[in-house]
C-alpha cells in the first residue's frame, strides 16, 4: 500500500478523513494524493463546465490546508483537482482517478448535502476496481485498523476485500472474522465434497492471527447484527465486499447500501 488517494472538498468532515489518510500514509510509507472534487453551486458554471469563482476559492483554500497538513506530518504528497463541478463530471472523474491508487479514502455521504453527488461513493466503490475506505460523517476515530472486523461470506467480493485489507490486517492488534454464511453453505456442491476450507487457516498462512464468529439472521437483519457486534468488539474498521447490480448504483435494499447508510465505524469496501 504505497499510493493512497483521499477525496478532498470543503466540508467540515473533510479534515477528519484527511487526518486518517495522512495517518495511513505515514504508517505505510505511502504517497498521499489529494483529489479536490465537489459539485458546482453556481448552476450556469456547471452547465458551461467551468469553475465558478466560489468553487475556485474553495479549491485553493482546500489545497493550502492539504499541503500544510501533509508537510507537518512529513508525508510525501501531490495535489489533483477536477476542472469543474458539473455533477456527472465529478462522479465519473473521481472514479477514474481512484483507479490510480492502492487505497481510496472517502467520506460517508451526509444527509441532504449537496457538496458531492449522492451516488458518488457507490459509483466509485463499484467501478474503480480499488478498495475504498469510507469514513462516517459523524464520530471521532483516533485509530483505524487496530481492531478489524471482516464480514465474511466466501463470495467474490468478500475475497477481494480480504485481499485488499491484508496490509492493514498485518498491523492490527486484533482481527475478528464475522461469518455471514448460512448453515447450508457447508463446503459441499453438486460436484461432490470439496476439501475442507478454513479462512482462519488462510489468514494464519499470511501471518495474520484472527478469531471467528458466526452471525445468524438473514439479509438486512444480519447487517444490523453486524453493526451491533462491531460495538461489542470495539472494532475501529470493518472490511466487507460491496455487492451491486448492473448500472451505476447499488441495488436498493442490499446489505452494502444499508451499511453505507448506517455505518458507525470506518468501512473498507471492495467489489
Amino acid at each position: 500500500m504505497k499510493d493512497i488517494l483521499v477525496h478532498i472538498d470543503d466540508s467540515e468532515r473533510c479534515t477528519a478523513r484527511l487526518d486518517i489518510a495522512i495517518g495511513l500514509a505515514k504508517t505505510h510509507g505511502a504517497r498521499l494524493t489529494g483529489l479536490f472534487a465537489r459539485t458546482e453551486s453556481h448552476r450556469p458554471s456547471a452547465v458551461a463546465h467551468k469553475a465558478s469563482d466560489q468553487l475556485t476559492q474553495a479549491r485553493d483554500a482546500a489545497k493550502e490546508k492539504f499541503n500544510a497538513a501533509c508537510a507537518a506530518a512529513g508525508v510525501k504528497s501531490r495535489w489533483w483537482q477536477l476542472a469543474h463541478g458539473e455533477p456527472g463530471h465529478v462522479v465519473s472523474e473521481t472514479m477514474f482517478c481512484a483507479r490510480y491508487a492502492d487505497l481510496v479514502v472517502m467520506g460517508q455521504t451526509e444527509p441532504k448535502s449537496k457538496i458531492v453527488p449522492e451516488e458518488m461513493i457507490e459509483h466509485v466503490i463499484l467501478h474503480c476496481g480499488r478498495p475504498v475506505l469510507v469514513i462516517p460523517h459523524t464520530g471521532n476515530f483516533p485509530t483505524v485498523g487496530e481492531r478489524i472486523a471482516l464480514a465474511w461470506n466466501a463470495g467474490k467480493e468478500a475475497v477481494r476485500a480480504l485481499n485488499d485489507a491484508k496490509p492493514l490486517m498485518l498491523g492490527a492488534k486484533a482481527v475478528t472474522v464475522l461469518s455471514l454464511r448460512g448453515p447450508s453453505d457447508d463446503g459441499s456442491s453438486a460436484m461432490g465434497e470439496v476439501p475442507q476450507v478454513d479462512i482462519l487457516d488462510h489468514l494464519a498462512a499470511c501471518g495474520i492471527t484472527a478469531q471467528a464468529e458466526r452471525l445468524a439472521g438473514e439479509h438486512i437483519g444480519k447487517m444490523d447484527m453486524l453493526l451491533s457486534r462491531l460495538c461489542d468488539l470495539g472494532a475501529d474498521l470493518v472490511v466487507m465486499g460491496a455487492h451491486g447490480h448492473y448500472g451505476l448504483s447499488l441495488k436498493r435494499g442490499t446489505g452494502t447500501r444499508y451499511v453505507l447508510g448506517h455505518m458507525t465505524v470506518p468501512v473498507l469496501m471492495s467489489n
